[in-house]
This record gives structure tokens, sequence and C-alpha cells, in this order.
């Protein structure tokens, strides 16, 4: 799964991504980005390339309640085509989901280690992503995503049985598309990002609550 991410340099998303149009601050500098919390998402409408505020959580257009996002952090790739809470989104809003490193917790000496991953050495790449816009009323609404996760590659399968689907930059355009629906050559992308690019390293358990943030939550221990 993808339970917790950072995003250091948000500055470095803009260069990355280079969107067409920014609404939203991009914010100061996230060591422990968690569920339900705000996360800068890019999406394509009227052919323009989007950077905005997603609440990660997915609440689908039809949910009655939105707290039921803090159950849809992460996606399965290989269901989401049947999903009813995401098939809809699969077909018509992809997102990317822009970081710079993520968590996972491995086992270690008998207990839980928290590990940092990070690509090419702390340069952001992009999650796959699915987003929706729920409608509670006449004017208010939500816009929330969802992270997809699929095999581990041998790296992360040494720390967790999931990793998040990273997309190569090759990837990003056609996975944005909003038109393209073609199942076979969608499903095609979400494969395990290649480890050659991939680095870990443990870090301390200070990491583990959610109320933490800083440099301290990515300082190497061992």
């Amino acid at each position: 799964m993808c339970g917790r991410f950072t995003l250091i340099d948000p500055e470095m998303v803009v260069e990355e991504f280079e969107p067409d149009e920014i609404e939203c601050d991009l914010g100061g500098s996230r060591y422990n980005v968690a569920p339900t919390q705000k996360v800068l998402g890019l999406m394509v409408r009227s052919s323009r390339r989007i950077l905005l505020e997603f609440q990660w959580g997915l609440v689908p257009a039809w949910a009655r309640d939105p707290s039921m996002g803090g159950r849809m952090i992460n996606a399965r790739a290989e269901t989401l085509a049947e999903k009813p809470a995401f098939k809809s989104a699969f077909q018509r809003s992809r997102c990317l989901v822009p970081a710079d490193g993520f968590y996972e917790w491995g086992k270690r000496g008998g207990k839980k280690q928290p590990m940092w991953i990070r690509v090419d050495g702390g340069r952001p790449f992009a999650f796959a992503g699915l987003y929706e816009i729920w409608h509670p009323g006449q004017d208010d609404e939500i816009s929330s995503c969802t992270i997809i996760t699929t095999e581990p590659n041998h790296l992360m399968r040494t720390i967790h049985h999931r990793m998040p689907v990273i997309l190569p930059e090759q990837t990003r355009d056609r996975w944005l598309d909003p038109d393209l629906t073609d199942q076979a050559e969608l499903l095609g992308m979400l494969k395990p990002f290649d480890a050659r690019r991939m680095e870990v390293r443990p870090v301390s358990d200070y990491v583990n609550s959610t109320r933490h943030d800083g440099p301290r939550c990515i300082e190497q221990v061992g």
C-alpha cells in the first residue's frame, strides 16, 4: 500500500510537470503527508494540464457520506476495472499525484521499521492516481483522489507485498489523456517501477505519528 509520502520541495513539482495552470497554493515542505490531508494533483481539463489540490482518500460521486474517503486512499491496479468505487474514475478521471519520496513499514529485528523510499536521488515523481468530484449540495464540492498500488518490484518485495504505481516520464501524458479508454493499454501502465532507480533509507519511528513533520522524519537510522 501507500499510506504516507513526502513532498519536500513543491516548487520542483512545477519544474518537473510544467502545468498549464496552477489552481492552488503550493504550500511548504511536507515530510509526512497522511491520508485525508490535502495533496497536490495534476489532471487534464479542456486539454490543459491543471495543478490543483485534492483530499487524499477517494469519495466516489455516488457516495452518501464523504467519510468513506478515509478507506479509499489506495486502489489495487488488478481490480480497478471492476470495483464500483474506482471503475468510473479509471475510465474518465485519472490524475498524477506528485511526490519525492514515500514511506513503507517492513520487519527489522522483530519489529516494524519505517523506510523512506525515493527515486533518482530525490527528484519529484508521479504516483498514478484517480480522482472524483463529490457534490454534497448545490454549492459545495469535494475533490478527492486515490493512489494506485501494484505488486512490488524486487527491492520493495523485501519490505512489503504491495507498492504504489510510479509512472515513468514517458507514460505520464498518456495516463492523463481523457480520450484514452482502452483498458488493456491503461492497465499495461500500472507496473512495478524500475528498482534500479530507487533507494531505501531506514528512518526512525518518529514518522509513525501523523502529528510529526519536518526533516527529522527522513533522518537515517541504523
